[in-house]
């Protein structure tokens, strides 16, 4: 059960907004790409068609926006102990800067970017908003993901 009063004090917020987990990196792989959009039935040639993908704007195969969820990112640790036992997914909005190429080499990283509470039904709720950044290997970031988290 959560605490009716909540948790969050000024200086627990302070301590955790800016805490960044370890960045997680992968290679965009062909087949891993093809096989991906087969899962979620895209037939889009940009994605499965090397011949179809070079003659367009982008001069070859390109990763489904959706890819990047096949990235694996590691959460940061809370600095503090949640009496919450309850976690539910808030949902999160993507922006997306650029195509992720076959060969591109993905670093992904997630920081603790909000975190506040809301009473709710069954007492306080603990919201967490993560933000995580998808750079190539050129350093440009090709998609930022801002995801909540919802304890309670």
């Amino acid at each position: 059960m959560a605490p009716e009063d909540g948790i969050l004090t000024d200086e627990l917020r302070a301590s955790a907004i800016g805490i960044k987990g370890e960045p997680l990196s992968m290679d965009i792989e062909k087949g891993h790409v093809q096989r991906f959009a087969e899962a979620i039935g895209d037939d889009n040639p940009l994605f499965t068609n090397e011949k179809e993908a070079r003659n367009s704007r982008y001069g070859g195969l390109i990763a489904p926006p959706t890819f990047l969820r096949a990235i694996r990112v590691e959460r940061p640790p809370l600095p503090f102990t949640v009496p919450y036992g309850r976690n539910l997914d808030g949902g999160s909005e993507w922006e997306f800067f650029g195509p992720v190429r076959i060969g591109d080499f993905i670093t992904a990283q997630i920081e603790i970017d909000d975190i506040f509470e809301r009473p709710g039904r069954l007492g306080t709720m603990l919201f967490t908003i993560y933000l995580t950044i998808y750079k190539n290997q050129l350093d440009e970031v090709v998609a930022t993901q801002r995801g909540t988290s919802i304890r309670y």
